[in-house]
């Protein structure tokens, strides 16, 4: 996304006249005449400025103004002003107006203001990019996040498969993030400039497996009018993630191995064989091992993805994980709905922290979207799971999971943590130390 300066006001001859002034300055602007239009292009990650008029029917810019800092606070604002608004002016700046503008205008302060304004742009949107690697924090970390000891393995597996050329299994529970892993190993590979494509093989009707898969020639079929790529040639370079790969019918698995092993495809209704220069990634909605003893899927395949197998835990495992990705999520749907980031209480990450989430990540996402659109993060309680586990070891998860999110909520600072969970300093020593927690995981 390339840098553009909203410029929206309702009149036509003054859009025009700055249009231009901005365009002979080599500065990209796009006129707007209501204020609607220009909020929806406003986001966090949005690489440009806002300048607007003050007076304008509908949505005025002081409204304007407060709906785009409510996006992102950071967005620089320049306000338009006329002779008589001064107290609007100096209002605006208040709500947090970059600077503002008092008709008419000189065309060269226009620019050197504006200019200002994108080049505050540019340095907030690079410092927020640091900020995301600071403390060693790759492509890998930022995809899969988490303290525990078994996030931290995985992602030591990602990076070292990623380094290599083998293929990889990967496994997890439903709503685990499989996806999430695959996209993380291609992003750290070699390849990561190259396509990664995911195939649902299970989606794929079965009639057109193949030709989805492998191509086609003109004529291969009837309806088939004209050559076609299929999904594994358009990968060519990249990565290939193959989603529940059990779903594939027998007889196309067997067509899938000799692509595996030889690098090669040949389209239907051609004797050529096409060569592939991919990385095939694999997961399934059920253990692969059950399938083969099944009949269901070819044990040379099997053992032929098996070359890695990366095991994706479920938040059972890694109940720790859970406040630091809740918080995460919670950010990511802000910017999907272009909503202010929330204020997530104490509160809130004890009760996240503390539930059975069987959906895993994809169940605590919709949890974070229902928190930002203004909900509880939790739909109706549902009933717990049964556990075989003894009250005193239940009562000690409950309380890492505790101890666990008022760290994270306060980025491992322990006075506000051991006063917001109402116990002494040597209370919360003695707890981290029981439950192995190490403050410095959540600076």
């Amino acid at each position: 996304m390339s840098e553009t300066i909203l410029f929206v006001d309702d009149e036509e001859d003054l859009r025009i006249a700055a249009s231009q002034t901005l365009e002979l300055a080599d500065l990209p602007v796009t006129a707007l005449p209501e204020a609607d239009l220009a909020l929806s292009r406003v986001a966090r990650d949005f690489p440009g400025i806002l300048v607007t008029d003050i007076r304008m029917p509908g949505m005025d810019g002081m409204a304007l103004l407060r709906a785009a800092l409510e996006i992102d606070p950071a967005l620089p604002v320049i306000i338009v002003t006329g002779n008589g608004d001064v107290e609007l002016a100096v209002q605006a700046m208040r709500d947090g107006a970059y600077d503002f503008l008092e008709k008419p205008y000189d065309p060269k302060h226009l620019v050197a203001t504006v200019r200002r304004a994108l080049d505050k742009r540019r340095l907030t949107l690079e410092n927020r990019a640091l900020r995301n690697q600071v403390g060693g924090r790759d492509v890998v970390e930022a995809r899969l996040i988490g303290r525990s000891a078994a996030m931290v393995a995985l992602r030591t597996q990602v990076r070292a498969v990623a380094e290599t050329e083998a293929d990889a299994l990967i496994t997890g529970a439903t709503g685990t993030g499989k996806e999430i892993v695959a996209r993380a190993l291609h992003r750290a590979s070699p390849r990561h400039d190259r396509p990664f494509v995911h195939i649902n093989c299970a989606a794929m009707p079965k009639d057109l497996v193949e030709s989805e898969l492998f191509g086609h020639e003109a004529g291969a079929f009837p309806g088939a009018l004209k050559p076609r790529f299929g999904k594994l040639e358009f990968a060519r370079g990249g990565t290939v993630f193959l989603d529940e790969i059990d779903s594939l019918p027998v007889d196309v698995q067997a067509k899938f191995l000799h692509a595996i092993q030889n690098r090669q495809i040949t389209r239907l209704g051609s004797n050529e064989p096409v060569d592939l220069d991919v990385r095939f990634l694999a997961a399934a909605k059920a253990p692969l091992d059950a399938a083969v003893e099944a009949g269901s899927f070819r044990a040379d395949l099997y053992y032929r993805l098996n070359v890695v197998t990366l095991h994706v835990p479920p938040l059972s495992a890694r109940r720790e994980d859970v406040p630091q990705l809740f918080m995460h999520l919670v950010g990511e749907a802000a910017t999907r709905y272009k909503r202010p980031v929330p204020d997530v209480r104490d509160a809130v990450l004890a009760q996240v922290a503390t539930q059975d989430w069987p959906g895993n990540v994809r169940e605590l996402r919709n949890a974070a979207d229902r928190f930002v659109l203004g909900f509880g993060p939790t739909a109706e309680a549902a009933p717990q799971s049964a556990s075989d586990e003894t009250l005193a070891t239940q009562m000690a998860a409950h309380e890492r999971a505790l101890v666990a999110a008022a760290l994270s909520a306060h980025n491992g600072a322990l006075k506000p943590t051991y006063e917001s969970l109402g116990i002494s300093r040597k209370a919360l020593y003695e707890k981290m130390q029981r439950h192995g927690l190490d403050r410095e995981s959540y600076t």
